[in-house]
């Protein structure tokens, strides 16, 4: 992959061949319906890459990161932990299996834009290198090298 040359869109078809055979998570979606109530369904999968999500047709920002689990009957000292776990338990309600990964409020990423000069979620041109946001508290990384390293880290021996 070079990081000079190659525009962001190249770079994610060359992640993606890589990818091939690597496993993938679950991409999840919430719904509420009156007689089902709140859930997260699957609406498909992808590899996730950190910061990013690839699907076969897709580079979306990854958002919420829940695993599907049973809340069972557990005493709370934080609401935010009764919360969490009825995030898992709403997954789990969806269809997701129990300890499935499921990644929810994932948004796409414009990477026609980023190939244009532009930013789209965590991507942008960056001095003509497209490149990724990949921690609030980080800079900008040549997308080629990201991905090289988080490839490796989900497919290693590749």
């Amino acid at each position: 992959m070079d990081e000079v040359a190659s525009p962001a869109s190249q770079l994610l078809a060359e992640a993606r061949a890589a990818l091939a055979g690597a496993p993938r998570e679950g991409l999840g979606e919430e719904r509420v319906s009156r007689w089902r109530g709140r859930r997260i369904v699957r609406i498909g999968d992808a590899w996730h890459l950190g910061v990013l999500l690839l699907t076969d047709t897709h580079a979306l920002a990854t958002a919420e990161v829940l695993r599907a689990a049973d809340p069972g009957r557990r005493g709370y000292t934080a609401e935010s932990a009764r919360e969490r776990a009825e995030r898992r338990a709403e997954a789990l309600r969806g269809g997701f299996a129990e300890g499935e990964v499921a990644h929810v409020g994932w948004t796409v990423i414009d990477v026609d834009a980023v190939d244009a000069g532009g930013t789209s979620g965590p991507l942008a041109l960056v001095d003509g290198v497209p490149s990724v946001h990949w921690s609030t508290a980080g800079g900008w990384m040549p997308l080629a090298a990201y991905l090289r390293e988080r490839i490796e880290l989900l497919n290693p021996g590749r």
